[in-house]
């Protein structure tokens, strides 16, 4: 189809490439007075035959419905043809990703949609006025500013030991560059909950605020509308040139009262397949094309920050290994107390610590009564039972401070700091009782025999166990459910 106007610039040509009848119509009646020749196409194929036979003076593009998935190599064909000729992407707001896809292919002006008549005409003629502002634009970006943005990110990345610290740093570093009023991160958290992360800008700029919430923000009434939410959810970047153009008034008012003309969102992306990670947020304060070399940098540093959250994980992921491991080291793995040998290396560290400060410090040893009876008697899944509740017990009559070793077996030793003997013999006294009411499923319940040792100003920890052995054995041969003080 064509429309032929001759009102102004006469020989001027072009050609409107939208797959929606009533967006052409509507092109049409906005701004076919400003050619002489105006060609709707409404398929790539159709553009592609008009450019094959000559090359209008404009190429514009209208985005809306088509796909990127199939429609991004044919498109992109068209904007290579025009070979640096003047082209106008109109590229809905939800759907920003198409941009840098197709300015790679060459050069190419761009407005996003929604745009209204007056808006439309003044779009076109400002690309008809001023057909190198695409390669100016990219000429006269500060090649040093986006370096030192790429740089600042960078640092972010190594510097970060989580995710949060990440994050605050990530909207430091975008807040540094030139026009960036605001800055946030969203991220996706447990159940796919997404959450805002961290954010800066000026004092009462709040994201929380204009939301009207901080989490569960992918059932938020505001995610169709703000970019950053619409990158997190649909994995595209999202651009609004005035806040207007997503349809809500009232945060359209809001965004404008604090000074914001124009809303990025660029999605982190995810490791694989799927949704992102979350999206990067930026606000400013005035309204801006951005070039080639700037889509670049935004889409290297989403990229970043999908690396420094990968690193993040990864680093909160070997923490908790190494604290498992340290765990199934030290711990007995069924009571849940410490081990034999971890209670030794204790054992020394506070013996140790008692001597630097000089304050008393004492070891008591215990075992179940006839132990083996009961395993005998009752087998050993109530046996494990029994040595559960008996460390359970213990420990619950036992300080902050005190530490309870499985030594082996049935035996368990308690390293109590700053004790003396008599406060170990109470101690013990103590630990005795609540053990002998203690119910014990299957088997009602057990005693234990009780040994109490203070260090001496030079004894071992060899030394000090055995003392205190040997006063537990003692309680066995006095009958059993008691406590003996150790010699010196």
């Amino acid at each position: 189809m064509m429309v032929e106007q001759t009102e102004q610039e006469a020989g001027r040509t072009g050609i409107y490439l939208s797959p929606m009848a009533q967006r052409r119509a509507e092109f049409a009646d906005a701004c076919a007075p400003l050619f002489a020749r105006l060609h709707l196409a409404d398929s790539a194929d159709v553009a592609a035959s008009l450019l094959a036979r000559a090359q209008p003076d404009l190429l514009v593009i209208d985005l809306d419905r088509f796909e990127p998935s199939i429609d991004l190599d044919a498109l992109g064909d068209l904007v290579a043809r025009r070979a640096g000729l003047p082209t106008l992407l109109l590229c809905p707001f939800g759907g920003a990703g198409w941009l840098p896809a197709l300015m790679a292919r060459g050069p190419a002006g761009y407005a996003v949609t929604p745009l209204d008549a007056a808006a439309l005409r003044a779009a076109v003629e400002a690309r008809l006025a001023a057909p190198d502002a695409a390669g100016a634009a990219g000429d006269a970006v500060d090649l040093r500013t986006l370096l030192d943005l790429r740089a600042r990110v960078q640092a972010a990345v190594i510097g970060a030991e989580d995710a949060h610290t990440l994050s605050e740093a990530l909207c430091a570093a975008l807040c540094a560059w030139p026009g960036v009023l605001h800055a946030g991160v969203f991220l996706l958290k447990d159940g796919n909950d997404l959450q805002l992360v961290a954010q800066q800008g000026p004092d009462g700029l709040l994201l929380g605020a204009l939301l009207q919430r901080t989490d569960r923000l992918l059932q938020a009434p505001l995610r169709h509308a703000f970019p950053g939410l619409l990158a997190a959810a649909g994995g595209v970047a999202a651009l609004v040139e005035a806040p207007e153009q997503p349809g809500e008034p009232a945060l359209a008012a809001s965004l404008r009262a604090h000074g914001v003309a124009l809303a990025l969102g660029l999605p982190i992306p995810a490791d694989g397949p799927g949704a992102p990670r979350g999206a990067l947020s930026l606000l400013f304060g005035a309204a801006r094309a951005f070039s080639m070399d700037e889509w670049n940098t935004l889409l290297d540093v989403a990229r970043l920050a999908a690396l420094g959250l990968r690193h993040a994980a990864i680093g909160q992921e070997n923490e908790h290994l190494l604290a498992r491991l340290t765990y199934i080291s030290t711990t007995d793995a069924l009571t849940g107390v410490a081990n034999r040998r971890h209670g030794e290396e204790l054992l020394d560290k506070e013996i140790k610590r008692a001597r630097r400060y000089r304050v008393p410090l004492a070891l008591l040893s215990f075992d179940i009564d006839r132990f083996k009876a009961v395993n005998d008697t009752y087998g050993y899944p109530v046996g494990d039972v029994a040595l559960r509740t008996v460390a359970d017990t213990a420990r619950a009559v036992l300080r902050a401070s005190d530490i309870l070793v499985r030594s082996g077996g049935e035996e368990f030793h308690i390293i109590a700091p700053h004790t003396s003997a008599i406060d170990g013999l109470k101690m013990a006294e103590k630990v005795r009782v609540a053990i002998e009411q203690a119910e014990i499923p299957g088997c009602d319940h057990v005693t234990v025999s009780l040994g109490v040792a203070q260090l001496g100003e030079q004894e071992s920890g060899d030394s000090l166990t055995q003392r205190t052995d040997a006063a537990r054995a003692r309680a066995k041969r006095a009958g059993r459910n008691c406590v003996e003080l150790a010699m010196q």
